[in-house]
C-alpha cells in the first residue's frame, strides 16, 4: 500500500486487526492482564502535562517512517530520541508501535518508558481492547482513538476502557463532523459530565481532542482543519493541533484559536537531532509579546508574534 493508494485507513485498520488477533494466539489476555497491572499508568498527568499555561505544549514523536515520506531516520534510536526530546522540554512523548507502516514496535515504547519519566502515547491505530492492555503493560499513560477508524459504540466503549485502565484517551479527529462524534461520545458535550482536565475526581473520562490536519485516508496535509475545528471545541476540552505544523508561527495560530498542545513528528525525525530542533522550536518562541486567543485559552507566555522561521 503506497500514499497514493485508495482509503489507507482502511489498509492500515485491517491490516490491525490481523495483527490483534495474532498477538491474541501469542499472549493470553489473562498473561497480558497480569502484565499491564505491574504498571501504574497516568492519565491525569498525561492531560494535565498538555494543559499548562506557563509553558509551550509540545508532544514530540518518535516514529522511523511514514507512509507519505518513507524512512524518515535509518539510524532509529527511540529511547535516546525520546531522552533527547525530555531535556529539550517537551510535555509529553508519543512512540509509534504500528509496524507495518510505521516501522513501529511496543518494543519503542518500552525502551522509552525506561528512559524517560514524561507522560507517554502510544500512537498505533486503536481497534481493540486487547490493545489498551498492550500499551499499559508497555508503559503508556495514554492512548490514540481515531474517530475515522471507530463507529460510536466502539469509540464509547474503548474510551470507557482506557479510563478504567488509567490511561488517557486522545481523541483524533479531522472533520467537525467526527468532532461532534468525539464529545457526543467522551461527553465532551456536556462540561458536568466531563473532566478535561483529569483530575482526581472521576466523574468524567481523561480525554484529550485531538485535532489532525492530515487525512489519513488521503494523507493530505491542511491547516485549515484546525481552524474550521476550533469553532466546535467547548472552552473546557483540552485540545491539540496535529501534524503539518511547520514555523513558529504555524503553533502562534493555533494557540489564537485555543489549542493547548500540539503534536509535531516528522519536523523533528528529519533534523539530525531532533531534541536540539524541539529546544530551537521552543526557544524562537519565546520572543515578543503573546498574542491574543480566539476560543478563550490563553496562550503560553512563549507564543508570541514573530517573523515566519522554519522549525
Amino acid at each position: 500500500m503506497t500514499a497514493g493508494s485508495p482509503d489507507l485507513l482502511e489498509a492500515i485498520v485491517g491490516a490491525t486487526r490481523a495483527r490483534v488477533a495474532s498477538s491474541q494466539a501469542r499472549e493470553a489476555r489473562p498473561a497480558l492482564e497480569r502484565r499491564a497491572m505491574e504498571r501504574s499508568p497516568d492519565g491525569a498527568g498525561f492531560v494535565a502535562a498538555l494543559s499548562r499555561m506557563d509553558r509551550v505544549n509540545v508532544i514530540a514523536e518518535c516514529k522511523r517512517r511514514s507512509p507519505s515520506r518513507g524512512i524518515l531516520r535509518a539510524a532509529y534510536e527511540p529511547a535516546h530520541i525520546a531522552s533527547g526530546y525530555e531535556r529539550a522540554g517537551a510535555a509529553a512523548i508519543s512512540v509509534l508501535t504500528e509496524p507495518g507502516f510505521f516501522d513501529g514496535s511496543l518494543a519503542h515504547l518500552e525502551s522509552v518508558r525506561a528512559a524517560v519519566r514524561i507522560p507517554l502515547l502510544r500512537k498505533d491505530f486503536i481497534v481493540d481492547d486487547y490493545q489498551l492492555l498492550e500499551a499499559r503493560a508497555a508503559g503508556a499513560d495514554a492512548i490514540l482513538l481515531i474517530v475515522a477508524a471507530l463507529n460510536d459504540a466502539d469509540l464509547r466503549r474503548l474510551a470507557a476502557a482506557a479510563d478504567q485502565l488509567g490511561l488517557a484517551a486522545l481523541v483524533e479527529v479531522h472533520s467537525a463532523q467526527e468532532c461532534e462524534r468525539a464529545l457526543a461520545c467522551t461527553g465532551g458535550d456536556k462540561p458536568s459530565t466531563f473532566a478535561p482536565c483529569a483530575t482526581a475526581d472521576k466523574s468524567g473520562l481523561s480525554v484529550v481532542i485531538g485535532v489532525n490536519n492530515r487525512n489519513l485516508r488521503t494523507l493530505q496535509v491542511d491547516l485549515e482543519a484546525s481552524h474550521v475545528i476550533a469553532r466546535s471545541l467547548p472552552r473546557d476540552v483540552v485540545a491539540i493541533s496535529e501534524s503539518g505544523l511547520k514555523t513558529p508561527d504555524d503553533l502562534r495560530a493555533m494557540t489564537s484559536l485555543g489549542y493547548k498542545a500540539f503534536l509535531i513528528g516528522e519536523r523533528f525525525m528529519v533534523a539530525p537531532d531532533p531534541g536540539a530542533a524541539l529546544a530551537h522550536l521552543l526557544e524562537s518562541l519565546k520572543q515578543g509579546s503573546p498574542a491574543s486567543p480566539e476560543r478563550g485559552a490563553r496562550p503560553g507566555p512563549g507564543l508570541v508574534p514573530s517573523r515566519r522561521e522554519p522549525v
